[in-house]
C-alpha cells in the first residue's frame, strides 16, 4: 500500500496561493484547494468581533486573586 502524505499550507493572500499552485503543478503533484472554512461562520464572526474589541482597547483585566475565588 502506498503511503499518502498530506500537506496543509496557509497562504496569507491570493499571490502566495497562486505561487504554491504553480509550484505543485510544475512538479506534477496532485493537490486540491478546500473551498469551505473548517469553522462555522458564527464562530468566525465572534472571533473577529473580539479582535476588533481588543484593537479598540475594550478589554477587562481580571486579577489572579479574582480568578481563584
Amino acid at each position: 500500500m502506498k503511503m499518502q502524505n498530506i500537506l496543509i499550507a496557509h497562504p496569507s493572500d491570493a499571490k502566495e496561493l497562486s505561487i504554491i499552485k504553480a509550484f505543485f503543478e510544475a512538479l506534477k503533484i496532485k493537490f486540491e484547494v478546500a473551498k469551505d472554512s473548517p469553522y462555522s461562520p458564527e464562530f468566525v464572526a465572534k472571533i473577529e468581533k473580539s479582535r476588533k474589541q481588543v484593537a479598540e482597547g475594550k478589554t477587562v483585566k481580571i486579577s489572579l486573586d479574582d480568578i481563584w475565588k
